[in-house]
């Protein structure tokens, strides 16, 4: 009988699985990790560039997410 892992917060995400935990699309994902898109907003996602393609820490995004909250509390 085998279990599923448990969610670590050292998870590695790719951009499919960090689109869909975001209920976004991939290409928001993409926009988002572009050069204009880092940009324009001040609190830019943060991604991992890696030889086989984006990957991002759970961690960080919890992060992210949570500055997010922050900021429109108004922080």
């Amino acid at each position: 009988m085998s279990t599923a892992p448990s969610v670590s917060h050292t998870e590695i995400l790719t951009v499919g699985e960090l689109a869909e935990w975001l209920k976004c699309s991939k290409r928001s994902v993409y926009e988002l990790t572009r050069k204009r898109g880092q940009l324009c907003h001040d609190i830019p996602l943060p991604v991992l560039r890696l030889p086989c393609g984006m990957r991002f820490r759970r961690s960080d995004i919890e992060a992210w997410l949570q500055r997010h909250a922050d900021a429109g509390r108004g922080r």
